[in-house]
């Protein structure tokens, strides 16, 4: 799979779409693979860090970091499973898979209750404790100072403590019937 869409042959296209479990359609899989050729500026058939952050909407995400280290290094087929749990089409099992990984920094298989604060803190910084101050003392609830203690809580009301060590069927269990969605659009020419 080269540089150009000429490049990609229907073989190919069955190759990636088998590979993601059909989560995008023939025709999105060429349109992704003129995508990733526009990425891939040094035309290596791999899309690094760098070349991502080349896309705003990723370089300003507040998980760009973390994804980073999911994504740097990937070709054509491996770009297209990374992209295929935000397809309306993946299963609810493969967005949790991709969640899990995004907690998962290390790889180890577990989830920290560091783990979650880190991702917590990426997705709201600081702002979590001024706004949840305000909010706390409009309802007249529990004031939660820091991303700790609202962690901490919504841990305890699943079931689980600072100490657990989740694993992708805490994952399962806690996001399984959440109605999560996670869903991009890829333009079709």
């Amino acid at each position: 799979m080269g540089n150009t869409s000429s490049m990609l042959t229907q073989y190919d296209i069955e190759e990636v779409q088998q590979h993601c479990n059909n989560a995008f359609s023939q025709q999105e899989i060429v349109s992704l693979y003129e995508r990733f050729c526009q990425l891939d500026r040094n035309g290596g058939g791999f899309v690094s860090g760098e070349e991502f952050l080349s896309v705003p909407e990723f370089a300003v995400n507040p998980l760009s970091q973390r994804l980073l280290r999911m994504l740097d290094g990937l070709n054509f087929k491996e770009f297209v499973a990374f992209l295929s749990a935000f397809s309306p089409r993946a299963t609810v099992q493969q967005k949790i898979e991709f969640i899990f990984k995004v907690y998962d920094s290390d790889g180890n298989g577990k989830v920290t209750f560091n783990d979650m604060l880190d991702v917590l803190h990426d997705l709201t910084g600081q702002f979590i404790s001024e706004q949840q101050s305000e909010v706390d003392l409009i309802l007249e609830m529990p004031l939660f100072t820091d991303c700790k203690q609202v962690l901490t809580k919504v841990l305890e009301e699943a079931g689980y403590n600072k100490e657990s060590l989740l694993v992708m069927s805490d994952f399962v269990k806690i996001l399984g019937s959440s109605g999560l969605k996670m869903e991009v659009e890829v333009p079709v020419d």
